[in-house]
């Protein structure tokens, strides 16, 4: 799926590391997967700018998924958006896009004129790996922050992970010339990596040359702060584009401290429901179950709250025989 306002560095996330600082980062823009995800649901405006970062942290954090593992982040709150959920699907072979889908639940009545972030209460982030059949999943949580959801993904990397990270993200509506309105977005992560973290792959390809310090000793502390005061100089066109590409972006901003660039991971909107899967989770229900789930048409029924695909389903053919009137 391709859109007439795209560039080559949309959909993708560029990872990177900074040689004279021991710091790695990726950096990312999403303009055609973040519609994709958006245009499946008619969300007020506080509820898409939450996804829309919600996106965007996922892309980033998930750029280190391996092939055909699976990440998921999550925000549970007992605000007016009660749930945000995103999974990113490592590629399926080397060289091929990632996929990423998300979706809210919300109160609509519950919704304020204030700040997105207002409408997210107390609760919590949650991150969850599966690296596939045979292994145990990964997950960890923390609180949310009231600052944002970018500052919620720091604090679980300081507190869960102890890794020293930042966001900074731009996102919004963008109209380019002659074209539609549209949702775009940007950011850039830093992270302090040690090794021992399940979030440290190394980036693949050439290497071409281009609170968390509580967790640092001095001169990781040095380093620490002198990037994060370079980043604090990039501004929103910078980070969204599409004038300048990522790696002159980093050149701007952390040329002193080399940057090194890897290979670029595309990133698609892609959904994995499917009617078989439907089938495979009414498949845990007993008759009676299914029977109370059964349409006055004699049909079950269920939609997918990511994409918005609709299945409708004989309920003689999940498993079970309906049972007979009296």
């Amino acid at each position: 799926m391709t859109d007439a306002n795209s560039t080559g560095w949309d959909d993708t996330v560029l990872p990177f590391q900074l040689d004279n600082s021991d710091i790695r980062g990726r950096i990312a823009r999403l303009d055609t997967a973040l519609g994709g995800i958006l245009e499946q649901h008619n969300y007020p405006p506080q509820v898409e700018a939450l996804v829309a970062e919600m996106a965007l942290l996922t892309a980033l954090i998930g750029q280190t998924m391996k092939l055909r593992w699976k990440l998921q982040l999550q925000v549970q709150s007992n605000g007016p958006v009660r749930m945000i959920s995103t999974d990113y699907y490592g590629p399926e072979a080397d060289g091929a896009p990632a996929r990423i889908r998300a979706y809210a639940s919300y109160d609509a009545e519950g919704l304020t004129d204030g700040a997105p972030i207002d409408q997210v209460g107390d609760g919590y982030f949650a991150v969850m790996i599966d690296q596939g059949k045979g292994t145990t999943p990964y997950q960890g949580i923390s609180p949310l922050s009231g600052e944002s959801l970018a500052k919620s993904a720091e604090g679980y990397f300081a507190q869960s992970e102890q890794l020293p990270t930042r966001f900074e993200l731009s996102f919004g509506k963008s109209t380019m010339a002659d074209g539609p309105e549209h949702w775009r977005a940007g950011g850039v992560m830093l992270q302090h990596m040690p090794k021992a973290s399940p979030f440290a792959a190394q980036a693949e390809g050439t290497g071409e040359i281009l609170q968390p310090v509580d967790l640092l000793d001095d001169d990781e502390t040095e380093n620490w702060g002198r990037v994060n005061i370079l980043l604090d100089t990039v501004d929103d066109l910078e980070l969204i584009g599409p004038t300048l590409e990522p790696s002159q972006v980093l050149l701007r901003l952390f040329h002193e401290e080399q940057p090194r660039v890897f290979d670029k991971q595309r990133v698609h909107f892609g959904c994995t429901c499917s009617e078989d899967r439907v089938r495979q989770s009414l498949s845990i229900y007993s008759a009676q179950d299914i029977g109370t789930m059964t349409t006055d048409d004699g049909r079950v029924t269920a939609d997918c709250q990511f994409c918005g695909a609709h299945y409708d389903i004989d309920p003689l053919t999940v498993g079970f025989e309906a049972e007979k009137d009296a």
